[in-house]
């Protein structure tokens, strides 16, 4: 297992469409583990493929709820709700913006085994998986910021002062 280099925003990996997963292999086996392993030694709660350079739709999930995910080929199949908060994400570091999402979602998907599941998330798990399935069609977060972005260590008022 592996730290792999974290792409950021200017990165023209970011913005392109990933390929699905046809077979389990060896090294999709391996980049599964290194992007949890990426995703924990940068503290965050998610990581999609081609924020580590890699165009294939599989993305890791952890929320700190003792159940985390690989979620391969995943497709949001219901959603319903409203929350807004604040969003973070390891390829735009030390950045957040407020981003409207669903707070509940229904997602389908492959795991490891590339058997079948459906995963059901509300709240902080709903924003997550909506958060990290739009990286795999090219879409960040800022795209969908209500109020822009702004730095994490400074307040809002200041930095816009």
């Amino acid at each position: 297992m592996a730290i792999r280099k974290i792409r950021y925003d200017g990165d023209d990996i970011l913005r392109k469409t990933c390929k699905p997963v046809e077979k389990m292999t060896g090294r999709i086996e391996t980049l599964i583990d290194d992007m949890f392993d990426t995703m924990y030694e940068a503290n965050g709660v998610g990581l999609a493929a081609p924020q580590v350079g890699v165009l294939k739709r599989i993305v890791v999930i952890d929320i700190c709820d003792g159940n985390p995910l690989a979620l391969i080929n995943p497709v949001i199949v219901s959603s319903d709700g409203e929350q807004e908060g604040e969003e973070g994400c390891l390829s735009l570091p030390g950045l957040s913006g407020n981003v409207k999402r669903p707070n509940h979602v229904v997602c389908k998907a492959l795991d490891r085994n590339m058997n079948e599941i459906t995963v059901e998330g509300e709240e902080l798990l709903a924003r997550a998986i909506c958060h990290e399935l739009d990286h795999l069609d090219g879409i960040l977060y800022k795209d969908l910021a209500t109020d822009g972005l702004h730095s994490i260590d400074a307040p809002p008022e200041i930095e816009d002062a």
